[in-house]
C-alpha cells in the first residue's frame, strides 16, 4: 500500500477527499481534518512562539525570514523512518508551511535506494486549487476520483453563484486575514466574494494577502467586514479585536453601525486551499446574502461580532 506524508494542512485535506486517509502515515503539527489524522505522528514544528498577540507572532516569523531560516522545521529522522512513497507539501507561501527548501535539507540525508516522490501544491487562485487537486491524483494513482472531486466542488459553486446572482444586491466586503498589522484577504478569495455575491474591496485574485492600514479599511467604507486570521480559531480571533476595535473610528464604520461584522474560524477554513474553500464560500454567502442562504456554519464557522 502506498504510504503517503502530507506536511500541509490542505494536502491532508485533499488526499483524505481523494479516498486515501488509510494511506496516510505522517502529517504536519497543524494537520487537523478531518479529524481522524490526528492520531499520526507531526513531522514538522514551528521555530517560534506561536502564543501571544498577532503582533508578537508577526514580529517572530518576520525576523526569521530576515535571517534566511525557514519558519518551521522537519524532523528528518522521524520522516526517513516512516518510509514514505509520496510527501505533499507546498511552494505558494514560507509563513504556511515547511518550505521546499527545509524539505530538500531534510531528504538529503536519505539513505539509500530512492528517495519518495515529491508533489508541491502551488495554488494562488481557485483554478490553482482545481489544478492542485488534479496534481495530486496524477501523482497518488487516483486521476478518476480526482476529477469527480473536481467536478463535483465546481457543481457546488456553479449552484451558489446562480443563486447569489439573483439576491438583488451585491454587498462591499473587507476581509482581515491578519489583524495586527492589518492584511486583508488575497489569493482565491477575491474569487470566492464574487461568487458569493459580494464586492471585493482588497487584494487581487490570484496574488499575495495585501497589507493594509487602518485608514485605507475605513475609507473603503465596507457594507461587510469579515475577521478570518489565518490559523486562528473564533475565540483567539476574539481575543485579538481589540487592537482593532479600540480605534476611535471603529465604530463609525457602516459595517459596525449596521451589525454586519462578523469573525470566522481562519484556521480551518479560507486560509485552507483544499475542498473545504466550498464551505467558506458558503460562509461568505450566508453573511452577505442571510435571506437568501442558509448552510448552517453559524456558531462554528462563524459568528456575528456584537
Amino acid at each position: 500500500m502506498m504510504r503517503i506524508v502530507s506536511l500541509l494542512p490542505s494536502a491532508t485535506e485533499i488526499v483524505c477527499a481523494l479516498g486515501l486517509s488509510a494511506n496516510l502515515v505522517g502529517r504536519s503539527h497543524e494537520c487537523d481534518y478531518p479529524p481522524e489524522v490526528t492520531h499520526l505522528p507531526a513531522l514538522t514544528a514551528p521555530r517560534f512562539n506561536p502564543e501571544g498577540t498577532s503582533a508578537e507572532v508577526d514580529r517572530r516569523v518576520k525576523s526569521i525570514l530576515q535571517n534566511a531560516l525557514s519558519v518551521y522545521r522537519v524532523d528528518a529522522d522521524q520522516l526517513m523512518a516512516l518510509r514514505p512513497d509520496v510527501i505533499v507539501t507546498q511552494s505558494q507561501c514560507e509563513v504556511c508551511a515547511v518550505s521546499e527548501r527545509e524539505l530538500d535539507e531534510a531528504l538529503a540525508q536519505w539513505m539509500g535506494g530512492a528517495g519518495p516522490a515529491v508533489v508541491s501544491l502551488k495554488a494562488a487562485s481557485l483554478d490553482g486549487v482545481f489544478a492542485d487537486i488534479a496534481r495530486a491524483a496524477s501523482a497518488l494513482g487516483v486521476e478518476q476520483t480526482g476529477a469527480q472531486l473536481i467536478a463535483s466542488l465546481k457543481e457546488r459553486i456553479e449552484r451558489i453563484k446562480e443563486r447569489a446572482a439573483s439576491a438583488g444586491s451585491r454587498p462591499s466586503l473587507a476581509t482581515i486575514e491578519w489583524i495586527d498589522p492589518l492584511m486583508s484577504g488575497g489569493n482565491w478569495m477575491p474569487e470566492l466574494i464574487e461568487m458569493a455575491g459580494g464586492r471585493n474591496l482588497f487584494g487581487q485574485a490570484g496574488s499575495h494577502s495585501p497589507w493594509i492600514n487602518f485608514q485605507q479599511l475605513a475609507a473603503a467604507n465596507p457594507d461587510v467586514i469579515l475577521v478570518s486570521p489565518c490559523g486562528f480559531g473564533i475565540d483567539r480571533s476574539l481575543e485579538e479585536l481589540p487592537s482593532l476595535t479600540s480605534n476611535p473610528e471603529w465604530a463609525k464604520l457602516p459595517a459596525v453601525r449596521n451589525g454586519r461584522v462578523f469573525i470566522a474560524d481562519g484556521n480551518q477554513y479560507f486560509n485552507r486551499p483544499g475542498p473545504r474553500l466550498v464551505e467558506s464560500l458558503e460562509i461568505i454567502a450566508e453573511l452577505l446574502h442571510p435571506k437568501v442562504f442558509s448552510f448552517g456554519h453559524e456558531g462554528t464557522g462563524w459568528r456575528p461580532y456584537r
